[in-house]
């Protein structure tokens, strides 16, 4: 009986070591340290596509709130424009402008760089735009590129195209902020020729 149950019992003493083995060779692919690095460089890849394309993003905006900005610009110059059209209508109209006097000498030197600084931000400059399809050499310098090369130009250049702008609207802008201080001189001269012009004629009639 007893030689029985050891015989019965002798097979089991392999089974440990065997389960044992097919448990080591299961995990031992898991501690692969290639696919592990692997894995890590293309999260790298992915992390520093999505950051050009939010950059990218983030600079169009920026871009477009210029071009915005740009309008706003163009319809104070217009406003401006019919602002002092109007007061120069008026001074004509009641012929204040062709009586000599200090008044009337101020308002014409007013009006003359009043409408030279409007003149100033009428007139149109160069504005820079990229890509810039007239050069030639476009397709051949860029396309050749890796897409995340690409993308790292471009916001370089949209960059440069930015600064180049920015020049620009601000000499647009600071021709239009004097343009509008000189407007208020003219119209307050305006106001007090009018007043004295009635003033006078008054005291002649009594």
């Amino acid at each position: 009986m007893t030689a029985a149950v050891d015989s019965l019992l002798e097979p089991l003493d392999n089974i440990p070591e065997t389960s044992n083995q097919s448990e080591y060779s299961l995990i031992e692919p898991l501690h692969n340290p290639q696919e592990t690095a692997k894995t890590t460089e293309t999260r790298e890849i992915r992390s520093s596509s999505t950051t050009l394309e939010l950059a990218a993003r983030d600079v169009r905006m920026v871009l477009d709130q210029q071009r915005e900005r740009t309008q706003t610009l163009t319809t104070k110059l217009n406003i401006l424009f019919v602002t002092n059209g109007a007061l120069l209508t008026s001074l004509i109209i009641s012929r204040l402008l062709f009586i000599p006097s200090p008044l009337s000498i101020a308002e014409i030197l007013g009006f003359l760089i009043n409408f030279t600084l409007l003149i100033n931000a009428f007139l149109p400059r160069q504005e820079a735009v990229s890509p810039n399809l007239e050069d030639t050499k476009f397709l051949e310098r860029y396309l050749v590129l890796p897409p995340e090369e690409y993308q790292l130009q471009m916001l370089v250049n949209l960059t440069q195209t930015y600064n180049a702008n920015r020049q620009r609207l601000e000499d647009v802008s600071l021709s239009l902020k004097y343009s509008a201080y000189v407007t208020w001189v003219i119209a307050l001269i305006l106001l007090t020729h009018v007043v004295a012009a009635f003033f006078v004629q008054g005291i002649e009639l009594k």
